[in-house]
């Protein structure tokens, strides 16, 4: 029986590690495009008068699929404790500086001449290698503010999930899952603006960017709490109700402190 647990157990870690890491790469190799949220929906721009600006919702397109970060996080807190999103997190943080470094070595090399001018379905000639130059070419300063803001996120995110859990038991999921999204995607959101914008825009022009960006986050963050209680669901389902407790409740034990 303890065998099959076990089996169990490492199977959910790869799950959720699959899913976390492919998301978060995602979010960073899309996060180049910036799209509007209103015209997207249909909607009017949302004109938010922030700190005397005009704010919309234009934002990076891996804010559709960072969610997905959210709970799977919160998850893997959950079941595995810090141990399992302390881990889980670096890994990914060199995955992604892995990423960026094949991508910097790929812009490099010289392009053949036949793929440099292709033609659009209208007959205009498209320079694919600056395309792709402009669109992978990410600034130093955005990659690293964003690795340092999803490592700091992280840390913050699982650090106020066990306190939350201390406080509360095994009660009140939404409480510690929500909270937690919540807290550390408020640092996050200010934390790459300012690394990555710090001396391009003012520090007020930043601060009401950040609080359109957290304002949106807040928002899926909120609407996000039934899908993690589906996800417990499910995965009690698959480990069993009170082999589910039991997984928790030591990972819970394992959380102490803030590193």
């Amino acid at each position: 029986m303890e065998n099959t647990l076990d089996q169990k157990r490492s199977r959910l870690f790869t799950i959720l590690a699959g899913i976390f890491i492919t998301n978060a790469l995602l979010a960073e190799m899309i996060g180049v495009k910036i799209f509007s949220a209103e015209s997207t929906l249909g909607l009017s721009p949302a004109n938010l008068s922030i700190l005397g600006f005009t704010m919309d919702f234009n934002l990076t397109a891996g804010a559709v699929i960072w969610p997905v970060v959210f709970i799977t996080t919160d998850l893997i807190n959950e079941y595995f404790g810090k141990p399992g999103v302390k881990r889980i997190s670096y890994f990914t943080a060199l995955l992604i500086i892995y990423a960026f470094a094949v991508i910097f070595i790929s812009i490099r090399l010289s392009p053949a001449d036949f793929w440099i001018d292709t033609k659009d379905p209208d007959g205009n000639t498209l320079n694919m290698d600056f395309a792709f130059n402009k669109i992978f070419g990410q600034g130093q300063r955005i990659i690293i503010g964003s690795l340092t803001a999803f490592l700091l996120g992280q840390l913050v995110d699982v650090f106020v999930f066990q306190r939350l859990r201390k406080l509360t038991g095994s009660k009140m999921l939404w409480l510690r899952a929500t909270g937690s999204t919540l807290v550390s995607q408020f640092i996050d959101s200010f934390v790459v603006l300012f690394i990555a914008f710090y001396g391009v825009f003012t520090n007020p022009q930043i601060i009401a960017i950040g609080i359109t960006n957290y304002i949106y986050k807040f928002i899926i963050a909120i609407a996000l709490t039934p899908v993690i209680y589906m996800g417990h669901a499910l995965i009690d389902g698959y480990l069993g109700k009170a082999q589910a407790e039991k997984i928790s409740s030591e990972a819970a034990q394992k959380s102490k402190g803030f590193f």
